[in-house]
C-alpha cells in the first residue's frame, strides 16, 4: 500500500474522512498486510467517500419545548406519545435519518413521535450522566406529559434512569442500550481506561472529550469491521440507496459533539471502570430490551433484565439497516401497543 495510504486532497471536500483518520489509516495498513486485496478496495471506499457529494440536508422539525439548550423535535403523528431519546455520543439524526428507514417516521404512523435533541455540549458542560437526565431529560417529560422512552445505545441508559425517577415515564424501550456494565469483557473495558487515563490531561483543559478519542475506543472493539465497511462501500452501486445511506451514516458516525467532562468520567470511572449496573435502580413501568447479535460495542450480555428482542443485525444495522423495518419496526409497534400500553 505504500504511499497510496495517503488521503486524496486535491479538492476542499476531500478532508471528510474517518475521525481520528490517522487511526483509520492505522487500521487499513493493518488489514493491507494480512489482505493486500481488501485494503486496496477499503482505500477506494475511503477515497470514494471523501469525494461524495454530502446528503441534502432534511428539514428540520419544529420544536416543541427547549430546556438548558436540549429540544424536543416535533416528529408527528397521533395517540399515545413517545420521545426517542439519542446517545450523549453521536448527533440525534440516526433516529430520522431518512424517509426510508427513519424509526421516527414507522413510529409516528401510529403514534405523536418527539425526538430529543441534547444541543450543544457547551450548554451541557457541567453535566453529568445523572444532570443530563435530571436537568434536561425529566424538565423536558414534564412539557410533554406521560410518554414512553425510546432510548438509543447511552440514550436508553439515561431513559431507564429517568423512568425510575419520574411517573410520567410509562413505559420504556432500549435499543442496544448498555445497562451491566460488568459484563462487558475485560479487554473492552481496559482499553477504554488506558485511552481515558491518556486522554484526561487533555479533557481537562478543555472541559471536553473530543468525540474522536471516543471513536478510538469504538473502533479497537472491532477494527476489521472498520475497514471492510469502507471496503463494500467502494463496491457498491453509484446513486444506489446502500452508498447514499453509508455517506449519509459515515457523516453522522464523523459528527456530534464532545462529550462534557462530568458525563465522560461518570461513563468511563463510575460505570465501565467500577462495573456497575446502570444509574440506580430499573423502573417499575413496562420495559422491553432490544439488542443485536452483531453488536459488539453494547453486547446483549450488557443489557438490562426483563423483556428481550435480539435482533440479527449490528449496533447501527438494527436502527438504520435495510431490514430496519421488518426486524425492528414491526416488533416494536406491536409491542407498544400491547396489553397495558399507554393509548
Amino acid at each position: 500500500m505504500g504511499q497510496d495510504l495517503a488521503p486524496p486532497s486535491a479538492a476542499p471536500q476531500q478532508t471528510r474522512g474517518p475521525r481520528p483518520l490517522p487511526l483509520f489509516l492505522a487500521l487499513l495498513r493493518d488489514a493491507a498486510l494480512r489482505n493486500p486485496e481488501l485494503g486496496q478496495r477499503a482505500l477506494a471506499g475511503l477515497r470514494r467517500y471523501q469525494e461524495s457529494a454530502p446528503p441534502p440536508p432534511r428539514a428540520q422539525r419544529p420544536v416543541l419545548a427547549s430546556v438548558g439548550g436540549a429540544s424536543l423535535r416535533d416528529c408527528g403523528g397521533e395517540g399515545a406519545t413517545l420521545i426517542l431519546v439519542p446517545s450523549l455520543i453521536n448527533p440525534p439524526d440516526i433516529l430520522d435519518l431518512d424517509p426510508d428507514c427513519s424509526l421516527a417516521e414507522a413510529l409516528a404512523a401510529r403514534h405523536r413521535v418527539l425526538l430529543l435533541d441534547w444541543g450543544p455540549a457547551a450548554a451541557r458542560a457541567q453535566l453529568d450522566l445523572v444532570g443530563h437526565v435530571e436537568a434536561l431529560l425529566l424538565p423536558l417529560l414534564a412539557n410533554a406529559g406521560p410518554a414512553t422512552l425510546v432510548g438509543y445505545c447511552l440514550g436508553g441508559t439515561l431513559s431507564l434512569a429517568a423512568a425510575a425517577r419520574d411517573e410520567l415515564a410509562a413505559a420504556v424501550v432500549t435499543l442496544a442500550s448498555p445497562w451491566r456494565f460488568d459484563a462487558y469483557p475485560d479487554e473492552a473495558t481496559d482499553v477504554l481506561a488506558r485511552l481515558w487515563r491518556e486522554s484526561l490531561p487533555v479533557a481537562r483543559q478543555l472541559g471536553f472529550l473530543p468525540m474522536e478519542l471516543l471513536q478510538t475506543a469504538f473502533w479497537q472493539i472491532d477494527p476489521e469491521r472498520i475497514v471492510t465497511k469502507f471496503a463494500r462501500f467502494a463496491d457498491a452501486a453509484q446513486g444506489s440507496t446502500e452508498a447514499r445511506r453509508f455517506v449519509a451514516l459515515e457523516d453522522w458516525a464523523n459528527g456530534g459533539e464532545a462529550l462534557p467532562l462530568p458525563a465522560a468520567r461518570a461513563l468511563v470511572e463510575d460505570l465501565f471502570v467500577a462495573r456497575k449496573a446502570g444509574l440506580g435502580p430499573l423502573p417499575a413501568c413496562p420495559a422491553l430490551h432490544v439488542t443485536a447479535r452483531g453488536d459488539r460495542i453494547v453486547p446483549a450480555a450488557t443489557r438490562a433484565p426483563g423483556e428481550g428482542i435480539d435482533l440479527p443485525a449490528g449496533h447501527v444495522g438494527m436502527v438504520v439497516g435495510r431490514d430496519a423495518a421488518r426486524l425492528l419496526h414491526r416488533p416494536l409497534l406491536q409491542w407498544l401497543e400491547g396489553p397495558g400500553r399507554p393509548r
